[in-house]
């Protein structure tokens, strides 16, 4: 069995909102909700909290957390990914979790890990879902994701894809920010050729597709959106509490 590694990138600064990861929701932290939920997923050897800030560093020890202090520099959570496995190297796979999804089911991160445990030539792993019925497909910061038959992500956009030129019944599938990759090809990622693709639409998945590797799809049934302002912070609370999450 392979040993896979979540870890939670978790970054202070925050333009929107800092210090979110470490606000209040329900009488927890917010990364506390995403590192028991993480530590509930069977597949994970072990979860790891990366963080950049002793403030965020203290409140997931407060709690009993597993953490890394990482630099404050990375530009990505990827970055931040590599540097943490720099610290755990004895690990086949690595999950990257976003810190700032207090709403992730265990069910979704073991959903990408099983991508890469069942396809042994893929090098990565991400997730989607269809789009409800009353979302705004065209939205640019809702990334659209169209799938092979195999379930091999062919493309990401801020635009609407694929283009419904005709009325069909094809599923439109929203991205979710959950990536998972095998060591050897992480540890390279940063060495591959810059991608006009990632450049034009300022998304870093596409540098793995234009370079010609594999990155497996799992498709969710559904999922909770994340936290990037104090807004969608109290709208989360109100979720939990009609989910009966508390």
């Amino acid at each position: 069995m392979e040993k896979i590694l979540g870890v939670i990138p978790a970054r202070y600064s925050s333009e929107r909102f800092p210090g979110k990861v470490i606000a209040d929701l329900c009488g927890k932290p917010m990364i506390q909700w995403v590192y028991e939920s993480a530590k509930k997923c069977e597949i994970l050897s072990k979860v790891v909290i990366a963080v950049d800030d002793q403030k965020v560093f203290d409140a997931v020890k407060e709690f009993g957390g597993e953490c890394i202090m990482t630099s404050s520099s990375h530009k990505s959570g990827t970055d931040r990914l590599v540097e943490a496995a720099s610290h755990y190297p004895d690990f086949d796979i690595y999950i990257n979790i976003q810190g700032d999804e207090p709403g992730i089911e265990p069910e979704l991160i073991e959903g990408v890990g099983r991508i890469l445990i069942e396809n042994s030539q893929w090098h990565a792993a991400t997730a989607a879902r269809p789009f409800h019925s009353d979302e705004d497909r065209t939205v640019p910061d809702r990334v659209k994701v169209v799938l092979s038959k195999k379930g091999k992500a062919l493309y990401f956009s801020r635009s609407l894809i694929p283009y419904p030129r005709k009325q069909t019944e094809q599923d439109v599938y929203l991205h979710l920010g959950i990536y998972a990759y095998r060591k050897n090809f992480l540890l390279n990622f940063n060495s591959l050729p810059l991608s006009g693709l990632e450049d034009t639409e300022s998304l870093e998945q596409l540098r793995i597709l234009e370079n010609d590797y594999d990155m497996g799809v799992y498709v969710a049934e559904d999922s909770l959106p994340g936290v990037d302002t104090k807004k969608d912070l109290e709208n989360m609370i109100e979720r939990f509490h009609s989910r009966r999450i508390l």
